[in-house]
């Protein structure tokens, strides 16, 4: 499953893309609202930042800010490293293991987001392997 194509992993998933000056309790209604645990934040359309739950927690609520007067760019991670939907989901998890990071944003060749890999999408993967691991042991039990 590694080899597939992230194209296939994100498989048209709804994400949040937001402009830095969004106040962060908006985005992360929107994030909670899309299921997400991340947002990617634009500047004209182009990334330049990712803004997630950790940041929510700890660069906002334990620093005291207020969510509602706080633009998320302000406490969004810069320039974070990306991947382009043709490359395979290993490279993914390859670069979520390397930086200790857990969403890898995904963008086009003009830096346009399109979507967020997540170590979220890793745990899917066994578990489908997981799934048919079990049909197969259970089909081997019935021939037996």
């Amino acid at each position: 499953m590694p080899s597939r194509p992230i194209h296939q992993v994100l498989a048209e998933r709804p994400f949040v893309s937001v402009s830095v000056f969004k106040p962060v309790r908006e985005v992360t209604r929107m994030m909670q609202d899309l299921h997400c645990s991340a947002a990617l934040i634009t500047e004209h359309g182009v990334l330049t930042g990712i803004f997630t739950e950790r940041d929510a927690t700890f660069r906002v609520l334990a620093a005291g800010l207020d969510p509602d007067a706080t633009p998320v760019g302000e406490v969004m991670t810069h320039n974070p490293q990306t991947l382009t939907d043709d490359k395979p989901f290993g490279h993914a998890l390859h670069l979520m293991f390397e930086n200790g990071v857990r969403h890898v944003p995904v963008v086009d060749a003009d830096r346009r987001p399109l979507g967020v890999v997540t170590a979220r999408d890793a745990l899917a993967l066994d578990a489908l392997d997981f799934g048919s691991e079990l049909v197969r042991r259970e089909e081997i039990t019935v021939i037996l």
